[in-house]
Parts: structure tokens; C-alpha cells; sequence
């Protein structure tokens, strides 16, 4: 799984951000996943699910409540540089590391189900 740090406070979470005016939210997240973490791929268009947290905006410091919806993005290829490349860092981990490293409980519940849900489907494919 592919994680990536904050901006401000460096902690590890999955790349997302505000919905984009004409786009639907499955491909939303596809660009935000690109400007984050500089990754392209085939996203699904259903949610995984979604978790709520609080984001304190610069402007004014003032905590908002945000809903996020996930979308898993199958991902295809990498590129060296990307918008966002200098502000962030990212790592590749496995699910049950992904788990461990981030602090936001309702994304490390859903990150956690949805680790176990590609280990079942996993297992059921090998002979």
C-alpha cells in the first residue's frame, strides 16, 4: 500500500483531498492520488468506504470536519517528479505495516478491513 505524510504535521495517511468541479469523486481521487504521490492507474469507481477527521484549515487554524470517501487506485506506474513531490514523502508498505503507521482511527479501521478483504480474495486465488 502506498501511504504518504501531510503536508504540516509529516503524519501517515493515504493521498486524498477535495473534490474536483467535474469530476466524479472515484476520479477525483485518481488526480489527488497523482498530485500527492505521483501515481496513474485504474481506480474503481465504488468507495471502499469513508471516515471522518478533523483538518485544521491554514487560513485561520480553525478545524473542519471532513467525510472522505476512498477509492483504491490499481496502480500502474510511478512518475520521478509530480506537483506535490517536494512537500510530502511516501513509502510503499505492506497492508499490516500501513496499518501500524497510521494514527487516524477511522483510516486505519478502514485501511485495515480493506487489507483483510485483499488477503481473503488473495487466498482464495492461489492453488
Amino acid at each position: 500500500m502506498l501511504l504518504v505524510t501531510t503536508r504540516t504535521s509529516k503524519r501517515w495517511i493515504i493521498p486524498k483531498g477535495w473534490p474536483i468541479k467535474g469530476l466524479k469523486p472515484a476520479k477525483s481521487a485518481a488526480r489527488e492520488a497523482f498530485e500527492e504521490a505521483g501515481v496513474r492507474g485504474r481506480v474503481a469507481m465504488k468507495s471502499i468506504g469513508l471516515f471522518n477527521y478533523d483538518k485544521l484549515l491554514a487560513e485561520n487554524g480553525i478545524p473542519v470536519n471532513c467525510e472522505v470517501r476512498v477509492f483504491p487506485l490499481l496502480v500502474k506506474r510511478q512518475s520521478e517528479a509530480w506537483p506535490e513531490f517536494e512537500q510530502r514523502r511516501i513509502q510503499w508498505v505492506e497492508p499490516a505495516r500501513a496499518v501500524a503507521l497510521i494514527k487516524e482511527p477511522g483510516l486505519k479501521k478502514l485501511v485495515a478491513a480493506f487489507a483483510k478483504k485483499i488477503a481473503v480474495a488473495a487466498s482464495k486465488t492461489v492453488p
